[in-house]
C-alpha cells in the first residue's frame, strides 16, 4: 500500500485494501479466511511478511497463518506461545493507537520466549524511520462489541515485518493497518459463527432425533448472535417474508419483533438496493445494501442466506445473516474524502479540482477548423473527419459519429455576444502573508476558513469551489456570459473584503479575480494557467494600497 501522507492517497490503494476487506468476508471457511487475512496485509498494506496468531480455547496463542516467506511458513505455522508471553509484548514498547511498535533496542530481550518468531537479515538503519531487521510490529485484534461498545475479548493478534518501501509506517499506515486489523477480528469472528451455524444444520438435516436434539442450541446461537438474524419463507407467494428475527437485527433496525413479522426485506431495502437483493441469490447469496430504520434513516448491512429445512422433506426457510458495516461503509467515505479534498477548509483539493475540469473537456476542438490541422500542443496533425473535429493522435480517444459529448465552449472577444461557458476564476488573497507574519499561522488558517465558507455561500448549488493550495482558490461556474462572471467576482471580492474574526481580532484580506474561459481542446493545466495569468493581470493593475489588508 502506499505510504503517501494524508490527504493524498492514491484511490487504487483504497481500492484494494477495499478489495482485500471484501474477500475476507467472502472466504468459505475459517481456514480460508484467516489465510486471506495474512495475504490481505502483504498485498493491500505493503508489508512483506505477515502472521496471524489465533486464541486457542486454553488461551495460548498459535500461528494459524502465515504469508510472505514459504520457508518460515513450513518452519511455524502450528506453533504455540504461551499467553503470558504474548501478553508481555502487548504490555511493553511503543503504542501507536491500537498497534503495538517494539523497536530493536528493545525487542532483544524477547529473543528468548517461547512465541514463534522468525528472523530477518539486513542492515542497521541508516536514517530514523528506517525499518529495522529485529523491529516488531503488532496488531491486536478484540471481538466487536464489548461491554458499554467498548473493546471486547482478544481473539489473537497480526505480527507483521518489513514493509516494502523499507520504513516505519506513518499515520497513514497505522490506520490502515488498525482498521485492517478491526475487519480482521469481524470476518474472523463471523468465519467463526457461519462454520458453528453449518455444523449444526448439518446435524439438522441427519435425522430427526438430532434435529430435537440441537433445537435448543440453534436457538440460542439465533437469539444471542451478536448480529442480526432473520428466517423468512422460501418459495411461493409469500416468499421472502419475516417468520423470525433475533434481538440484534431488532436493535439494529430500531422495530420490535412483532413489527417486524409484518415485513419482507424487500419491504425493508433502500429503494436503489433492490436490483441488489433481488441478484442475491437464495443459497449461499451474499449483497452488500441498506435497509430502512423505524426513524426513517438507513444503516448499511452485509447480508447473507443460507437455507435450513425444518425437517427431513420439510419446508425450508432462508436463514438470512445481517451484519452491520455502517462503520466500514463511513470509513471508506471518509477515507475516499480525504484523498480528493482540502484537509483544512474541507474544499476540493487541486487533483479533484483537476478531475472535476477535465471530466467536462475532450481533446478535439469544440470549433472545428479545416481539414488538416496543426495541433500547437502536441505538434502533429489533426485531421477533421467529415467536419466533427475527431481526433486521431497518437494515443487520443477516438470518438465516433455515436459520441454524444456536449462541447465546453467559450465566449469570445472583448465583448459580451451572450454566449454562455464554463467560467473559471482564480481567486488569490491579497495581503495574507502578512496575516500570518502578524498573528501567526492559527489566524492565517482561521482567514482561510472563513474565506472558504463565504466563497461555498457566493456560488450556486453545482458550482465547484476549490482550494489549489496555499492563499489560492478556483471556482468553476457554468452557464455564465462574460458580464456573469465580471459579476461574480465583484460578489465574491466584497463579501472577501469583510472584516474577519480570527485569534480574537478583526482582520481584512483583500482578493484578485482572474477569469478564465474553459473549452475542448484545451487540457485542465492550460484552463488553470490561462486563469491564473488573468489574475495577475488584474491584480497589477490595482493600486497598491487596494490589495493590502491587515
Amino acid at each position: 500500500m502506499e505510504t503517501e501522507s494524508e490527504p493524498y492517497v492514491r484511490l487504487a490503494s483504497l481500492r484494494q485494501l477495499h478489495q482485500v476487506m471484501a474477500d475476507m468476508n467472502t472466504a468459505r471457511s475459517l481456514a480460508d479466511t484467516l489465510q486471506t487475512v495474512a495475504d490481505g496485509v502483504i498485498t493491500a498494506l505493503g508489508y512483506e511478511l505477515a502472521c496471524v496468531n489465533l486464541v486457542r480455547p486454553d488461551g495460548d496463542l498459535v500461528v494459524a497463518a502465515f504469508s510472505g516467506n514459504p520457508a518460515a511458513e513450513a518452519l511455524i505455522t502450528g506453533r504455540v506461545g504461551s499467553r503470558e508471553s504474548w501478553e508481555r509484548r502487548l504490555n511493553m514498547g511503543e503504542q501507536w493507537g491500537d498497534l503495538i511498535f517494539i523497536p530493536h533496542t528493545e525487542g532483544w530481550v524477547l529473543d528468548d520466549d517461547d512465541v514463534p518468531q522468525w528472523y530477518t537479515d539486513g542492515p542497521a538503519p541508516r536514517f530514523e524511520d528506517e525499518w529495522h531487521p529485529s523491529d516488531r510490529l503488532f496488531a491486536p485484534m478484540y471481538m466487536p462489541g464489548g461491554p458499554g461498545g467498548g473493546v471486547g475479548e482478544l481473539i489473537g493478534v497480526l505480527s507483521v515485518d518489513r514493509p516494502r518501501n523499507g520504513r516505519r509506517p506513518g499515520a497513514w499506515g497505522r490506520e490502515a493497518l488498525q482498521m485492517y486489523a478491526f475487519q480482521a477480528a469481524i470476518a474472523i469472528s463471523n468465519a467463526r459463527l457461519r462454520a458453528n451455524m453449518q455444523r449444526a444444520l448439518v446435524r439438522l438435516e441427519r435425522d430427526q432425533q438430532a434435529l430435537r436434539a440441537s433445537e435448543e442450541s440453534f436457538r440460542q446461537a439465533f437469539e444471542y448472535a451478536p448480529s442480526g438474524m432473520a428466517i423468512a419463507e422460501m418459495g411461493g407467494e409469500q416468499h421472502g417474508r419475516i417468520l423470525r428475527t433475533n434481538d440484534a437485527l431488532c436493535r439494529l433496525l430500531g422495530r420490535p419483533a412483532s413489527a417486524m413479522r409484518r415485513y419482507s426485506f424487500s419491504d425493508l431495502v433502500h429503494p436503489e438496493d433492490i436490483g441488489t437483493l433481488l441478484r442475491t441469490s437464495a443459497e449461499g447469496g451474499r449483497a452488500e445494501l441498506r435497509l430502512g430504520r423505524r426513524d426513517g434513516t438507513y444503516v448499511w448491512v452485509s447480508l447473507r442466506n443460507s437455507v435450513v429445512a425444518d425437517a427431513a422433506d420439510g419446508p425450508r426457510f432462508l436463514l438470512t445473516h445481517v451484519e452491520d458495516i455502517e462503520d466500514r461503509k463511513r470509513r471508506e467515505l471518509q477515507l475516499a474524502h480525504r484523498a480528493s479534498h482540502d484537509s483544512l477548509t474541507g474544499l476540493p483539493n487541486s487533483a479533484e479540482l483537476r478531475s472535476r475540469l477535465s471530466s467536462r473537456l475532450c481533446a478535439r476542438p469544440s470549433h472545428p477548423g479545416a481539414l488538416e490541422t496543426l495541433d500547437a500542443a502536441y505538434g502533429h496533425p489533426v485531421y477533421d473527419v467529415g467536419g466533427h473535429g475527431f481526433d486521431f493522435r497518437p494515443g487520443a480517444e477516438a470518438f465516433d459519429a455515436f459520441d454524444h459529448h456536449v462541447h465546453t465552449i467559450a465566449p469570445e472577444g472583448e465583448r459580451d455576444d451572450g454566449t454562455k461557458g464554463l467560467a473559471v476564476l482564480f481567486c488569490d488573497l491579497d495581503g495574507f502573508k502578512s496575516i500570518n507574519d502578524r498573528f501567526g499561522h492559527n489566524a492565517g488558517d482561521a482567514v482561510l476558513i472563513e474565506v472558504a465558507r463565504r466563497l461555498t455561500h457566493g456560488v450556486r448549488d453545482g458550482d465547484t469551489v476549490a482550494r489549489l493550495g496555499g492563499d489560492e482558490f478556483v471556482i468553476l461556474a457554468d452557464g455564465l456570459g462574460k458580464a456573469d462572471a465580471q459579476d461574480l467576482a465583484v460578489r465574491l471580492r466584497n463579501e472577501i473584503i469583510q472584516p474577519i474574526r480570527a485569534e480574537g481580532r478583526a482582520v481584512r484580506v483583500g482578493a484578485s479575480f482572474g477569469i478564465g474561459w474553459a473549452h475542448c481542446g484545451m487540457t485542465a493545466d492550460e484552463v488553470l494557467k490561462s486563469a491564473d495569468e488573468r489574475m495577475y493581470i488584474e491584480k497589477r493593475s490595482r493600486p497598491k494600497q487596494h490589495r493590502r489588508a491587515g
